[in-house]
């Protein structure tokens, strides 16, 4: 089978509309129809929703698909799925694992979460503590993870766990994917700053999970962890955003509309942020170019480490700009909301949702030093537990 090229991808494109048309399909049975023409993401493999075309071309389908006022997948409530779960299970699933949960997973019809932090191993996530133990054809886990973005809306998680206690920490890890409907499986709400509980803590109580729910080989599963995480980065601090998009485009509008608000301090500052915005908009560019030739790196976590920093100045800057405005909210009221919304909503809770854009997806701090390491090339940290089993570690 020949690589397709962007005329083929076009041809596609346009027998998968005159086959399914916008006008009478049901939006599910495009999506379908759509991942088994391969035109979901071109560049995986062939039956998986792709053609192994060059991932450069998938903005050619977009492109199309577009015009033609096709539905899309909703890919910001789906976004864990697509940017951490899919990319794992390429890398590391059976066959039939990528058979069953890749279609569902695109098309959203089943959400994923993912169940790696816990209240005594966020930072140093290596060091987590919740056990799974072989129990006949499955794994039987026991624990507590917290922080998981859209756990109360997940079907499926992926989920690490200590197999080996008596291995070094990096060492004695497995990664499964969860039922998040299966017995013993908790889902508590984490109220935030912003009043709404978007993150969750969830307990795992003699969880049963089948070894055939196991991605990568036992005690080495933080290979597939740091797959995982670098697709993080990538997806949180690389998305594409056009010119002057996202929360400086908010800020720039409310300059050019509120001129009774402008001073010249503000003025300089806009102005420093917004060229700021616009180099890692660009960096962002170059950077899944990048992934064009093969997998993301440790530069995700350069870029995610500009997107928290730019986000928390950005959204400061707002509040300051409109006064007695920005201190206003829109509303406390609890609730569990599907998505983040930062363009959609008030000052108030841009600034207060951006103090944990430096925490989520790794904190800052750690990011800092894989950049200093891996990108850099700087000494690596000292560390004192490397060839230590995580039984004999002080906690």
């Amino acid at each position: 089978m020949t690589t397709p090229d962007a005329d083929e991808l076009r041809r596609r494109t346009q027998e998968l509309l005159a086959a399914h048309p916008v006008a009478t399909t049901e939006r599910d049975d495009f999506l379908r129809a759509r991942f088994d023409a391969g035109l979901a993401w071109v560049h995986y493999p062939a039956g998986l929703g792709g053609l192994g075309a060059p991932r450069s071309l998938q903005t050619v389908v977009d492109t199309e698909l577009a015009a033609a006022g096709a539905p899309d997948n909703d890919p910001r409530r789906i976004g864990i799925g697509l940017g951490m779960a899919a990319p794992t299970l390429l890398a590391y699933g059976t066959d039939e694992q990528k058979r069953r949960f890749l279609r569902p997973l695109w098309a959203g019809e089943e959400i994923w979460c993912q169940l790696f932090s816990e209240p005594g191993a966020g930072s140093d996530l290596a060091a987590l503590g919740t056990r799974a133990v072989r129990d006949g054809a499955d794994w039987v886990v026991d624990g507590q993870k917290v922080w998981t973005s859209s756990a109360h809306l997940a079907r499926w998680a992926i989920l690490i766990a200590r197999t080996g206690p008596g291995l070094p920490k990096h060492r004695g890890i497995t990664y499964f994917v969860c039922d998040m409907t299966d017995p013993g499986v908790e889902v508590r709400p984490l109220r935030q700053i912003t009043g709404e509980a978007e993150f969750n803590e969830v307990f795992l109580t003699g969880v049963r999970i089948p070894d055939d729910r196991r991605l990568g080989p036992v005690n080495e599963g933080w290979k597939v962890a740091r797959t995982t995480l670098m697709n993080e980065r990538v997806s949180i601090g690389g998305a594409r955003v056009p010119r002057e998009g996202g929360m400086i485009g908010q800020v720039a509008r409310t300059w050019r509309e509120r001129p009774e608000l402008r001073t010249h301090d503000l003025h300089q500052r806009l102005l420093n942020l917004w060229v700021e915005a616009e180099v890692a908009r660009l960096t962002g560019i170059r950077l899944r170019q990048q992934l064009v030739a093969g997998q993301p790196g440790p530069e995700g976590s350069g870029m995610k480490l500009a997107f928290a920093r730019l986000n928390q100045e950005i959204s400061g800057l707002e509040v300051e700009l409109l006064g007695e405005e920005g201190l206003s909210y829109e509303d406390w009221t609890m609730c569990r909301p599907e998505l983040v919304d930062f363009t959609g909503r008030d000052a108030g809770y841009r600034y207060l949702r951006a103090k944990g854009n430096s925490i989520e997806g790794g904190t800052s701090e750690v990011l800092l030093n894989i950049v200093a390491e891996r990108v850099l090339g700087l000494p690596a940290e000292p560390r004192d537990d490397k060839d230590v089993a995580w039984k004999d570690l002080a906690r």
